[in-house]
């Protein structure tokens, strides 16, 4: 059974930075290429659930309104996947997603329905 687990989030000022991780067990990260996708995810009050942050094989993907602030990365020895935060705006506030396609199944690497395990979520809030 696959199972991802989050940590990181927390309450940070507008221009502060954050570092959220994503543990993954029932799966084990390999070479560069074993197809799959995994992910980060949020979703603020209201809004739905958008794409932040993926990698696939040894490529990254962000969503426009991150690019340059946030830096996702892979860590195969502790089969966890991080995303690193940084000049964090109000508007970044929500509950922060890890998730996990495997096997791939769909090329729409953002897109939230192309993926099967998620996590519990960790909330991000950020104040002015």
């Amino acid at each position: 059974e696959v199972q991802l687990v989050e940590s990181g989030g927390g309450l940070v000022q507008a221009g502060g930075s954050l570092r959220l991780s994503c543990k993954v067990s029932g799966f084990r990260f390999g070479g560069y290429d074993d197809g799959y996708d995994i992910g980060w995810f949020r979703q603020a009050p209201g809004k739905e659930r958008e794409g932040v942050a993926c990698i696939r094989n040894t490529d990254t993907y962000y969503s426009d309104s991150v690019k340059g602030r946030f830096t996702i990365s892979r860590d195969s020895a502790e089969n966890t996947v991080h995303l690193e935060m940084r000049n964090l705006k109000p508007e970044d506030t929500a509950v922060y997603y890890c998730a996990l396609d495997w096997p791939r199944l769909s090329l729409a690497i953002m897109d939230p329905f192309a993926y099967d395990d998620w996590g519990q979520g960790t909330q991000v809030t950020v104040s002015l």
